[in-house]
């Protein structure tokens, strides 16, 4: 059995999903295929990368994940098809895989495939498609191309730190209006060091200076950061919106303060 996730953003309503399905299914037969999301924001490759950073290892050994985001290939942005710790990503290098992985151990190669189609608009169907059945085949991996040595590097805005706070931003929004950080769990451990803390954004006063296991550990309607299954931080409310209730955006500021006891 053969799995393969798409990624992409398509939006709904249109032919695209529908298309690469049915391409699949017709070169990988019996493929069963996971719809990851197709809401993705416009060739946003930062939300595109958070998603599959923190999906593909759920999945089962040798599956095969599309993504569909910024899909055209350039001189600098050439379609690659991408070995990771026994499962495989296809798509096109604009600088997302180096924002998937933790650590630049890759087996990658440059896609030498001849598309049946004319058209160079919908690479994910024309030329990633049938990477994804060649991989499913067992055709050699080094075979579909020439080695690719050196991913795209795009380096997501790493934290500020400094002896008494962290500078950060908001790099994810949830469909739930949960924020996440640019900050792990271990990195607020090694800077808190058990002093007392504050994370504040937009006004004055508006912080959190708590740190909880889940949602429900605050009353409805409350603020509450915690570290959830991503490993990032999480600012939320219990049961409602904070991205829109707290006024955070994509890239917004975020201090975390430590403070003298």
């Amino acid at each position: 059995m053969t799995i393969i996730t798409l990624t992409s953003d398509w939006g709904d309503g249109n032919h695209y999903p529908g298309s690469v399905k049915g391409a699949l299914l017709k070169q990988v037969p019996g493929a069963v295929i996971v719809d990851v999301t197709h809401s993705i924001e416009s060739f946003d490759m930062m939300q595109a990368s958070f998603v599959v950073r923190n999906m593909w290892e759920n999945y089962p050994s040798n599956t095969i994940h599309i993504i569909g985001v910024n899909t055209e290939a350039g001189i600098n942005t050439p379609h690659i098809a991408v070995k990771y710790q026994n499962q495989y990503f296809i798509g096109a290098d604009c600088g997302i895989f180096s924002l998937v992985f933790d650590d630049n151990k890759v087996e990658a190669v440059e896609l030498d495939i001849i598309q049946d189609s004319d058209y160079f608009t919908f690479s994910t169907r024309d030329v990633f498609v049938k990477a994804a059945a060649m991989i499913a085949s067992g055709k050699p991996f080094d075979s579909m191309g020439r080695p690719y040595l050196s991913l795209n590097e795009r380096i997501l805005f790493k934290p500020v730190v400094y002896p008494d706070k962290i500078i950060a931003k908001v790099i994810f929004i949830d469909n739930y209006g949960n924020v996440f950080v640019n900050v792990d769990q271990q990195m607020f451990r090694n800077e808190n060091r058990g002093r007392p803390f504050l994370i504040s954004f937009r006004a004055p006063g508006d912080g959190i200076s708590a740190i909880h296991q889940s949602y429900g550990d605050v009353l409805p309607g409350e603020k509450v950061a915690l570290f959830g299954a991503t490993g990032f931080l999480e600012i939320a409310i219990n049961q409602g919106k904070a991205s829109s209730l707290l006024g955070l955006e994509l890239n917004d500021a975020i201090t975390i303060e430590f403070l003298n006891e």
